[in-house]
Parts: C-alpha cells; structure tokens; sequence
C-alpha cells in the first residue's frame, strides 16, 4: 500500500535524525542539508546512501497531484517575511506583532491585545477594535485597552510618547509633496515602524493604498531623546539596515510600476535614522534611501506624520530625559552680590538724602510784579453771619440761639470759660461734621452757599497739633501751601509766601529742624502750635477759624500769633474768628468782635469796644485796673455759693495798660469805691448810685428805627425775672452779690422762669448763679447791640434777595455777592506733591523699608542654604512644598506692619482732608504706589532672586517669570486685606488680631495643611476665600507640571509625573493662570473696599 506524500516527508525526516545520531561525525549540519526539494516535480530528494532504500515507505517520495506543498521555512523555498525568524523546532515563521500566515506576509486586524487570536485581514482594509488604530492595528488610543496587556492586568497606560519602553509601534503618513503626487490621492503612501527595546531592532514596511509594497530590518538600534527647552525629540539610529520588495507590489515590479527591489537588496545597508519631535512630525532617513528619494522626487528624505502607542503600566511611563542640571554656582554668586549692592546702595541713598533734602534753600526769589497779588485775585471779602444757632447732642442743648457777625478786615474773638461752648460754636461756624443736631443759619455776605464752596473758603487750625514728624518746619508749611495756594501761583511765589508767613510767626530760625515725634528731641510745643498755624496762614483764606491758637505759646509770642492774625485780617481783607481761653489784656485789645458764652447760653455779641459799656447798663462794670477778659470769666464763673468765712482776700492791683485799653476801657474815674466782701474773698465794687443804661453805638444811626423796634421787642419777650433794674439801685442780698448786682429772686419767680423755658443753664448749679447767669443772658436779649446784629443780618439777606441792592448794605456788609474761590492744585499735581512728601517720610524714617528689605535677604539665604539644590524625587516634592508655603507665610504676616503706619497718619489725614488739603482718592493713590509697594514689590523680588537659583527651581525664563508674578501678586494681596483691615478698624490692637486670624484662616485653606479633597462639600466654598491657595497652588503648579519625578522602591525607578503628584494633593495642574486671575481680582477688590471706606467713612466727626 502506499503512503501518502506527507507521511513519507515525516518518516524520511524520523529515520534521517535517528541516522545522523548514530553516525560518529563531528559535523553538526543542519538536518535540513540532507533533504532537497525538487520544484518541478514537487518530489523530496534524499541523498544517496543516506538510507536503506529496502525501507518501502522511505523509498516512496512522489507527491500526489492534488496535495500542496508543506511550508517549512527551514526549507530554502520557504523564506519568511520581514525577516521574521524561523522556528527550528516546527519549521515555522515567528512573525512580527501585526502580521499572521505561514510566511508572515498577511496583516491582521482586531486588536494587539487579542495575541494569536487576531483575524487575518480579508479584503482591502482592516476594521480595529475600538481604542486601536493602524493599518494593522498596532497602535493604542486609549488607556483602557491597555489593562490585558500589563501584568497586574490594570493601570494600564497607552503611552503616545514616542519613546521605545519595551516595543513600541507607530503609523505614520508620507507627506512627501512630490510622491503624494505620483501616486495619486487614490494611492496614498504610508509607513509602519515599530522597534523592540530588547532585540535592539526595528520593523519599517512601506505601504501604498494601505497594500504593503517594501519592507525593511533594522539592527544594533539605538533609543533615546533630546530634550530642548521648547520641544522633545524622539530619535532611533540603527546601524544595520537590509530591505526586500514584495513581487508584483507597487515599486516592486508591479504593471506600470517601476522594480527597486535590486536597489533595495544591494544598495541599502545603514546606518538609518528614524527621528520625530513631538508634534508628531518624524523624518526617516538612510543614505542610498536618501539619494533615490533625491534622484526620483527631489526630497532629502521621508517625511512623515506619525501617531505613535504602547501599552505599558502607569510607572513604566517614562520621563524626559533632562539634560543634566546647569551650574548654579555663578548665578548663585551674582544674585547674592547683587542683593547686597542693592541694599548698600539703597542704604547711602537714605543717608545722603536724609542729610542734604532738609535745607529750604534760603537764595533770593526773585518774584514776577504781579505775583504779590496772586492772593488777592478774584477775591471777595466774605462776612461772616449767624444766627439763631442751636446745637443738640443726645437731648441736651449744648448752644442756644447764638448770633453774631464778623466783616473783612475783622477779628472775632469767642470766649467763655471751660464747657461754654466756643469749640462747638467755632465747629459748627467752620461747617465741621458735627455728632449731633445743629439748627439755625450760616450766611456769607447774606447768601447761604454750598458746603464743598464753604470748605474752600475757610481755613481751620485745630487745637491740637496733628505734622507730620519726620518733616521740616519748612516743608511742612510748603506742602501746604503747595497744595492749596492758586494754581497757577508760580513755585518761587509760593516759596516767598512760605518764608513771609514763617517770618511774620517768628519761626523762621527752626525753618531746617524736623517736627519730631513725641519721645524725641524735636521743636518744642509752641513751635508746633505756630506751624499749624502757619500751614493755614499761609493760604490766606477768607475765613480763617482757629480753636485755641495761642495755647501752648508763652505771653510773647501769643502776642506776635495774634497780631499775625489781626494783620492777616486787615492787609489782606480776610476775616478770622478764634476761640481763646484768658488772654491778656494787649491780646483782647486787638480783637474787633466778641462772642462770650456762659454754658451755651449768649452772654454777648458785638464789638470788643462796646463790650464795657454793655456791662455797665447791666450794672456789673469792670473794675478800674482789671483785665476785661479775666473779670468776664469772673462774672459768667460766678457759682453763687457763699463761704462763711475766708482766710484769704486778695486786693487787685494796678496793671499798667497801654492806649488801647484806655481806649477800650474809658478813663473816666468811677463813682464806686472797692471793697472785699470776707464772706466771699471776692473784690467788688460797692455801687453808691445806680447804673444809667448807655445805648451802645448804633450801626445803623436811625433813632427813630430802633426805639420802634425795641418796644416791639419788649412786648414780644417775657418779662425778666432777675438781674436787670434801670430805674433804682437798691439791691439786697449778700455783700458780694451787692457789690457784683445781682438781685435774689424768690422761689417763685425762680420756678417761673424755669417754666417759661429761659434758662438752659447746668440743673447741677445753684439757684443764685443760675439765675446771676440768666439775668446776664436775658439782658443781651434785650440789649440794642443784639438788635443791631440782627437787623445787620436780615438786612443783609434780605438785600442779597431783592431785586436791587441797597447801596448801603453793598458798602458796609459786603457786595452781596457769594464768594470767589481760586482754583488750587490739580489732581495730578496732588498726587506729585503728595508723592513727594511720601518718599521723604520713608526715606527720612528707613528702619521699617530696610528691616523688611534686611529680613528678606537674610531669609532668602537661610531658606537657599536649608533646601540648597533641591531633588527630583518625592522629598524634592515635598521641599519645595515647604519653601512655598514658608515664604507665604512670611510675606503674609510680614504685610502686618502697615497696620500702625496707616493708624499713624488717620488723624493727620482727616485733619488735611476736612481742610480741603487733597481728595481721598489722591492720598490713597499715593499712600499704595509709594508706600504700599515698595515694601510689598521689592522684598519678595530680593528673596525670590536668592532662592530661585539656591534652591535650584525649575530652569526657564518663562517660570521665573511667573515664580516672582505669583509673589508679588500674593504680597500685594496680603497688603490689600491689611490695609482694609487698618482702615475699617481704628484701634490697632483689634486691627492686629483681625489681621492674623484673616492670615491663619487663607493659611488653613492653602493646600498644605488641609488635603482639598477632603474638606467636607458644605465647607468646600471656604478656600475660595483663601488667597493662600491660589498662590501655593500657582506656584507648585509652575514648578512641578512638567517636571518628572523619579520614586525609588523596591530597587526600581519609578518615573512620576509630576501632574500625578499634584492631582494626588488635590491641585490642578492648569490652574496657574487661573490662580492669578484669581489673586489679581481678590488683591484689588480689598484695595477698593480700602478706598470706598475712606471715602465715605474716614472722615472728621465732632
């Protein structure tokens, strides 16, 4: 019987092993050597003698017709595709990932992911799997496919970087213009690589219409990147290369195409380089390749767009390969030298400013003809009219029906002793923002106007002095008059002002010496008193109100301040209203008109010359020799209570007194004869005869008028109940009371006037000075000189509202018009002369700018050398964390110290703001650009510049960049929450506290001492608020995104994105510009609440 073809081949093949074991020849041929194959016959040829041609079976080689020819690549006839080996065991191909069949040369389709299980493809194209690609679906797309192919069987990783980390495949388009045209858009060319990490080796086929046409073997291949600053390049360098056509293939001898596969076989040999950056644009090149593609299509190489994948575990995906770090040595070197040469630097320009900027420059100035009357341009002398004015405060009346006027020229002197009220008459006449209620009105030539015209009409020197310590008496008064003087006043003008108002006050010779703060050695309290008013005086205002000006001053130069005032008044048409507390009697001489108060109440208003005769009529004369302003405290002083005995008594003595106190005083002898009462201890006169009631000169010479008016007057009032008798002096009642005249009513008359609402007195006095005090008030009621003021006054405004003006009226009350006011400084010239004055205070006070510069540079270096070169590895990661969030905290807390600088200057800027000085919005801009940020912008560059390269950060002149936008964001933030907090609180303590809660709450948020992802949902919203966090998140998002971090277990590298990290501690890697957006909006969102709470909040309050 005869066996079959097959069964022969194995028995033949059997029987030849079992030979060639047995033969004692060294020669070790393969066993293949001993069998041939005939083509043509299809027959196995044995060699002769090879074997027993008794054997039946193995002498039958003929195959059957209708049996194939077995495939065994041992065979020469069987070569296999892309140079897959051949398996010596089973004769078969051990074809590549991607191809199937016995020769290897059939693509399959599926997925990598099926192995062996892959279907053949079966017409033109394949149909992958989802997550798979390619003409042979060898590249990933996703990670989820993946998973099957790692060990652990998840976190798989489709790993698209090029980069071979074991085999790694890619599919690539020709984008060759040249071939895409000769082969036509039906035909398109296309390239499929992969290389194997292992075998050193890479696969290259060539395919047209997606119909393989050429393969190519590469070998002693070698893998790496070139990492650039902007771009990472992906290169494969072979040094052996053989390629072979596919027959009857497009390049390879199809019909109407040409064969290259001679030049493929014989030309090519290597070295080739495959090299793609990370834009997936690669170039495949090899030298003879290089010369045909020349030749043919006139390229230099293959150019192709490739998408690459492989499947491998998350911790095989491998990092860039950085170069390695730069030496920082150098730049470490320059940073810290030129730190300090910054810090000297600025450190002798404090010392040579500070030594040579104080000097006023004492040269002559040489003035223009018309710029003595720049002061007097457009000037309208204004008159000062009041009345009925009426001031509560919680339910109690403080003023009550209080008139008065001043003109030009004139000064108003308002007196009374302590808790009379004149403070609170000067606020409410200077239009002061008052706590309580006013009632009654305020008129300037008989027209009320506006507040905002008022406020620039009218200087106010308060009773305290509020400079500024750390400049001279010079710029001081400079500052103001600069600010406030007309515009367009040239800067010499202004200067000569300054020095004329300096000379006039007698303070010229302490021009150059700073005003000093208390606890130093400075001017004395006199000398600033005179500043102060100097600052006023300096402007000529048209009204000029003074609370106190001579107190502090020694009788002298109360003297010279009052007769600055008074010759301000008269040379320059302005009109002055001061309160002063006893002045002597040279000073109240000098005074025009008077208003004395005796708890709230009006005791007089007129003119300081008429006063004497006023007491008179009421029957209380000063007494020859005595100070009018003493005896009128005296008199409104008066308490009532009578001391059964005194063991002192004091006689008054002559004072001498000068041409104006005759002239005040009279020297006509008096009738009366002093005497002391020893119940009382008080000098009083013992009237032998009546006073005779001496009408006042009239304003007004019309008789007839007032004799009309004071009847009328007189029928309208209530009779008085005390005090005043004109028509006997008979008086009873204890020997002071008689010698002073004043009469003691009954009980009942007391509850009478108590009832009709006369006295506002104090309920704490007694029974005889209230009513002392009342018949003091009730008789300027009924005086003419009240009457003649306010007629004065009505007759002003209702002048000022007719339709024609009484020519008198224009001549002796004012011209009826509202007042003139100059235009002074512009915003922007504000903001210059304020910048100014602030540079000077920081320059001329350094401690606090060189401690904050000192304390950045010393902590730059302690921080450099701690975390001195930091690693790219988990405590790298962690170090760098550390030093973000210190130098956070530091800058946050270090922002703390603009609490008492603001808190210093709140009075000194409400004072300046209520005298018009600038706007709230020109000091707060000047207060942030050169105060805030010099101390906010500059530390934070001097410590970054030191740490940054001491640490060694991340390289990039791009992430410095944004390293130090992120800090100086962040200080500026802090600064910003700060300062709305120092402005909002008046007491710095309460400011201190809010502060570093503000700071420790943005702290507990930042990111680093709370994960994020685990604040609970319902409080997820609070580190929003946290302006911590979006600095520590920028600042580690800048750093670490694409940094590659290298973790050490178990004796392997893991690589680590550093995305991977972040994401880990609850950050987003592109977040950065977010986070500064972030910073930017909450840094001047606190910086415009700051501003509109002092707008509308930090204002003066009486």
């Amino acid at each position: 019987m005869k066996l079959s073809w097959g069964l022969s081949v194995a028995l033949v093949a059997t029987t030849h092993s079992v030979w060639a074991l047995s033969d004692n020849t060294a020669n070790t041929a393969n066993t293949a050597s001993l069998l041939a194959f005939d083509p043509a016959t299809s027959d196995i040829l044995l060699p002769t003698g090879s074997m027993s041609l008794a054997n039946p079976l193995l002498a039958d080689t003929h195959r059957p017709d209708n049996c194939p020819p077995c495939f065994n690549c041992l065979l020469d006839a069987f070569p296999c595709s892309h140079f897959a080996p051949c398996n010596p065991y089973d004769g078969r191909c051990s074809c590549p990932p991607g191809f199937a069949g016995d020769n290897c040369s059939v693509p399959v389709c599926g997925a990598l992911s099926d192995g062996k299980d892959r279907p053949q493809r079966d017409s033109e194209t394949c149909k992958c799997k989802d997550g798979w690609s390619g003409i042979n679906c060898n590249v990933c797309e996703s990670d989820h496919v993946c998973d099957s192919l790692v060990p652990s069987g998840k976190n798989g990783t489709c790993y698209q970087g090029g980069l071979t980390v074991f085999e790694n495949f890619q599919q690539c388009d020709v984008t060759n213009r040249k071939i895409l045209d000769t082969l036509g858009p039906d035909q398109p060319p296309a390239i499929t690589f992969s290389c194997n990490q292992q075998n050193k080796t890479c696969d290259f086929q060539f395919w047209v219409a997606e119909e393989e046409s050429f393969y190519c073997h590469l070998e002693e291949c070698a893998f790496g990147q070139n990492v650039k600053h902007d771009d990472v390049e992906t290169t494969y360098k072979c040094n052996k290369i053989k390629c072979s056509c596919i027959p009857d293939r497009m390049l390879c001898g199809k019909d109407g195409s040409v064969n290259i596969d001679d030049f493929l076989e014989e030309e090519i040999a290597g070295p080739a380089d495959f090299v793609c950056t990370d834009d997936n644009k690669c170039v495949f090149q090899e030298p003879a390749m290089n010369e045909l593609i020349m030749t043919m299509f006139g390229d230099p190489a293959i150019y192709l767009n490739c998408r690459s994948g492989e499947c491998v575990h998350y911790t095989q995906v491998p990092g860039f390969v950085r170069p390695p770090r730069p030496d920082y040595t150098l730049a470490i070197i320059l940073s810290v030298v030129g730190v300090f040469v910054f810090l000297f630097g600025l450190a002798f320009a404090v010392w040579y400013l500070a030594k040579h900027s104080g000097s006023s420059g004492d040269g002559y100035i040489a003035l223009p003809d018309d710029e003595a009357a720049k002061l007097m341009a457009e000037h309208i002398p204004a008159t000062l009219m009041f009345k009925d004015m009426r001031y509560v405060v919680g339910g109690k009346e403080v003023l009550r029906d209080v008139s008065g006027l001043v003109r030009p020229g004139q000064v108003m002197a308002i007196m009374g002793a302590s808790g009379a009220g004149k403070t609170s008459l000067l606020d409410i006449l200077a239009r002061r923002h008052k706590s309580g209620t006013v009632h009654g009105n305020i008129y300037i030539n008989g027209r009320t106007i506006s507040h905002s015209e008022y406020k620039r009409v009218v200087g106010y020197v308060d009773q305290e002095d509020t400079l500024m310590p750390t400049l001279t008496v010079y710029e001081t008064i400079l500052y103001s008059a600069l600010l406030r003087l007309p515009r367009d006043m040239s800067y010499d003008a202004k200067r000569f002002r300054v020095m004329e108002t300096m000379s006039e006050l007698g303070i010229l010779g302490i021009k150059d010496m700073k005003i000093g703060a208390s606890g130093q050695r400075s001017i004395s309290g006199g000398e600033k008193r005179r500043v102060s008013i100097a600052c006023e005086l300096v402007t000529s205002p048209s009204i000029l109100f003074l609370d106190e000006p001579t107190s502090g001053l020694d009788s002298y130069n109360a003297y010279n301040v009052v007769e600055c005032l008074v010759t301000l008044a008269r040379n320059y048409n302005r009109t002055v209203v001061c309160t002063i507390h006893q002045p002597r009697s040279n000073i109240f001489a000098l005074f025009d008109q008077l208003i004395l108060m005796a708890k709230g109440n009006l005791v007089y208003s007129g003119e300081t010359r008429n006063l004497n005769t006023h007491l008179k009529s009421l029957g209380h004369p000063c007494p020859e020799g005595f100070n009018m302003a003493d005896y009128m405290l005296d008199l409104t002083m008066y308490s009532g209570k009578a001391t059964k005995s005194s063991s002192r008594s004091t006689l008054p003595t002559r004072n001498v007194q000068d041409e104006q106190e005759e002239e005040l005083y009279g020297t006509e002898p008096s009738s009366s004869s002093l005497s002391l009462d020893n119940n009382t201890g008080i000098p009083g006169f013992s009237t032998t005869t009546s006073p005779t009631f001496t009408r006042a000169p009239s304003i007004i010479d019309d008789s007839l008028q007032w004799e009309s008016e004071l009847a009328s007057r007189e029928q309208d009032r209530p009779k008085p109940n005390g005090g005043l008798n004109n028509n006997t002096g008979a008086r009873s009642g204890l020997a002071r009371d008689t010698a002073i005249g004043i009469d003691h009513p009954s009980s009942s008359e007391t509850s009478n006037s108590s009832t009709n609402g006369e006295s506002s007195l104090d309920e704490g006095v007694s029974d005889d000075s209230r009513a002392h005090l009342q018949s003091l008030v009730d008789g300027f009621k009924r005086s003419h000189i009240l009457l003649e003021v306010e007629q004065a006054i009505d007759f002003a405004v209702q002048g000022n509202q007719g339709a024609e003006e009484n020519s008198t009226a224009r001549s002796i009350y004012g011209n009826g018009k509202a007042v003139s006011t100059y235009r002074r400084a512009t915003r922007w010239s504000q903001f210059k002369i304020l910048a100014d004055r602030t540079l000077k205070n920081i320059y001329r006070d350094p401690m606090l700018m060189l401690s904050h510069f000192v304390m950045a540079i010393f902590l730059g270096l302690l921080c450099g050398a701690l975390f001195y070169n930091v690693t790219n590895d988990i405590p790298g990661f962690q170090n760098r964390m550390g030093v973000f969030f210190f130098m956070c905290a530091l800058f946050g807390f270090s922002c703390l110290s603009i609490l008492p600088s603001f808190a210093q200057e709140r009075i000194l800027f409400v004072r300046e703001r209520a005298n018009g000085y600038y706007s709230p919005l020109t000091y707060f801009s000047t207060k942030v650009l050169f105060d805030i940020v010099p101390l906010r912008v500059i530390p934070p560059m001097l410590m970054g510049l030191i740490i940054y390269n001491m640490v060694g950060l991340v390289e990039g002149w791009t992430e410095f960049g944004k390293f130090f936008l992120v800090l100086v964001l962040f200080n500026l933030t802090a600064a910003g929450v700060c300062l709305m907090i120092g402005i909002i609180c008046e007491e710095v303590g309460v400011a201190n506290l809010m502060s570093s809660l503000v700071m420790l709450f943005s702290m507990l948020f930042g990111g680093l001492l709370l994960n994020k992802e685990s604040i609970p949902d319902k409080l997820s919203w609070l580190q929003k608020l946290s302006f911590f966090n979006y600095a520590f998140e920028a600042l580690l998002v800048n750093e670490i995104t694409f940094l590659q971090l290298i973790q050490k277990e178990y004796g392997l590298e893991i690589d680590v994105p550093g995305a991977v990290i972040l994401s880990t501690f609850g950050f987003n890697s592109g977040a950065y510009w977010k986070d500064v957006q972030s910073l930017g909006i909450m840094g001047g969102s606190f910086f415009l609440l700051a501003f509109i709470w002092l707008q509308f909040r930090v204002n003066e309050r009486r």
